[in-house]
């Protein structure tokens, strides 16, 4: 789900935390070593949000902030900040290229350059706990 977040409403924050869950504990985030990604550089992104990002002649970059049931992307265009809320049964995280990581949502996809080793442990990070918290699958039993 695509959402305007530059204001602090109370039925969008109540939104996003019951698609992807409250933030991690402050000892929660020490263990994970953080929860945030580094900045990203877009290269690619679908529609809805290509239509937003050329509002704007910014560098087209975002954030990630995982959560304990999915992941946030955050950007900006237009003074306007946006979230691309992903809860992880719905995440699709691809590696196309050597130095591209695609990020899915049904038909909502953003693409980020990693072109250094602290944005392939993040995404290697998402990836292990979305494995680890998963639920159990009828193949495992």
């Amino acid at each position: 789900m695509l959402l305007n977040i530059s204001y602090n409403r109370s039925k969008i924050k109540e939104k996003i935390d019951a698609e992807v869950g409250k933030t991690f504990t402050l000892l929660q985030r020490m263990k994970l070593n953080g929860t945030g990604s580094p900045k990203l550089h877009m290269t690619n992104t679908s529609i809805d949000i290509h239509n937003l990002m050329v509002l704007d002649s910014n560098a087209n970059t975002c954030n990630v902030e995982m959560r304990p049931n999915g992941i946030i992307v955050m950007f900006r265009s237009l003074l306007e900040t946006y979230a691309l809320v992903i809860p992880y049964y719905k995440l699709h995280l691809y590696k196309g290229k050597a130095e591209e990581y695609s990020i899915y949502r049904d038909h909502y996809f953003i693409k980020v350059k990693a072109n250094t080793p602290s944005i392939h442990k993040f995404f290697k990070k998402i990836l292990d706990y979305k494995a680890d918290n998963a639920p159990t699958q009828i193949e495992d039993l």
